[in-house]
């Protein structure tokens, strides 16, 4: 049983969150409500706090009792809290930080896992701004639940349509269930891209952002897991530590496997899904390199870099060794191969030759692979829908 905030906003779907509060109780979960002004024009708070027995909170300057403040007591309150349904105004609003209702105000605040569920016009769905707003959301660490395609309140189909109560209820109680899956466990996660210095002004690097390795420490943090990052260069935000996330900032290829080495002893599973230099520069200079002439060239010489997930994979005991390969012809060839050369447990397998996967975008198109089994190719989709469904396929490996 846990404590969940149902928060409200001005979507035309709010009448089913009513049913998904009833849904809630009879799954013995303590439930409270939140709403905008919005939505308590669709809804009135008179039913829902009917059925919770508990004032809804719709007005932030209503009187408290003497020491209360009822937006910052619920939002301690609560286990798990869900936007239901979440409108484009809302949604848009906590990408921001923007806290002007009691909804955003009270989310601002809360600590504990945040599920949002979008419903609105399928234009305004597909709109850059929307799409862009949730992304960042996502990166966050929120928790999307995408609409469905079907009967609109204006008369159309499309894509926008808030689940059905019983969808959105199942899919809490899924989330509540996994953050157990990885308890007491340790993954260990490496992410970004690391360069080899040329002198100390220039390097070489790639463009890894670090997405889709954050969008798996993510998932792992989610089913109950201590997460332990290993980043090299990146160009996304990484939150600030805490009891369960240890991050450990690297540069080169050396930095990232005498930082991983560290750990691997005492971690239950590795993802390499950092993109790692394969090679150095022979002769580092320690003074920025001249050019004297408009016409003067320069030759590099390089050596092989240290192969992180060979010789972690070889060390092995307990471990799940999961590797990536990034691969611009060739893919499945050349992952098949680096499964049977790193001793890796699985490799998941991408193209990044292309526009809508890769680096630096937040969608991503995977084939696992592993020992003795036909490879499983996953169909385009968010990177942080990947990092949950390849942390639920590793946990089952464990078992």
């Amino acid at each position: 049983m846990a404590k969940i905030v149902v928060h409200i906003t001005g979507s035309v779907a709010a009448f089913k969150a009513v049913t998904v509060v009833r849904l809630l109780q009879k799954q013995h979960h303590q439930v409270r409500v939140v709403m905008t002004k919005a939505a308590t024009q669709l809804v009135g708070p008179a039913t829902l706090a009917s059925l919770t027995h508990y004032p809804v909170l719709t007005d932030l300057w209503k009187p408290a009792a003497a020491g209360q403040i009822p937006h910052i007591g619920l939002a301690d309150w609560a286990d798990y809290s869900i936007v239901v349904p979440a409108s484009a105004d809302v949604i848009a609003k906590l990408a921001l930080g923007i806290a002007d209702d009691p909804v955003t105000t009270t989310l601002l605040a809360t600590p504990t896992p945040i599920v949002i569920v979008p419903a609105m016009n399928t234009h305004m769905y597909h709109q850059a701004a929307t799409q862009r707003n949730l992304a960042q959301l996502r990166q966050d660490g929120k928790i999307i639940l995408d609409p469905v395609h079907g009967q609109l309140a204006e008369g159309y189909t499309g894509d926008g349509r808030m689940p059905e109560p019983a969808t959105i209820a199942n899919f809490l109680n899924d989330l509540m269930a996994s953050e157990t899956t990885l308890a007491n466990k340790t993954v260990l996660v490496s992410l970004g891209g690391t360069v080899a210095p040329i002198d100390p002004v220039r390097f070489i690097g790639n463009r890894s952002s670090g997405k889709m390795g954050w969008a798996i420490a993510k998932a792992a943090l989610q089913m109950g897991a201590h997460v332990i990052v290993v980043a090299g260069r990146i160009s996304i935000n990484l939150p600030a530590e805490n009891d369960r996330l240890t991050i450990k900032r690297v540069q080169t290829t050396q930095e990232m496997y005498e930082a991983l080495a560290k750990e691997f002893p005492k971690s239950d599973i590795l993802v390499m899904a950092a993109a790692v230099a394969d090679f150095q520069v022979s002769s580092y200079t320690d003074q920025k390199i001249k050019k004297h002439s408009a016409d003067q060239t320069l030759d590099l010489h390089l050596k092989p870099a240290v192969d992180i997930l060979k010789t972690l994979g070889a060390q092995k005991s307990h471990q799940i060794v999961v590797g990536f390969a990034a691969e611009t012809q060739a893919v499945l060839q050349n992952a098949q191969q680096k499964l049977a050369a790193k001793h890796a447990d699985m490799i998941v397998a991408n193209d990044v030759s292309g526009q809508q996967t890769g680096f630096n975008v937040d969608d991503n198109q995977v084939t696992l692979l592993r020992k003795d089994q036909a490879p499983e190719t996953w169909p385009l989709t968010s990177k942080t829908a990947i990092g949950q469904r390849l942390m639920n396929v590793i946990s089952k490996m464990m078992e």
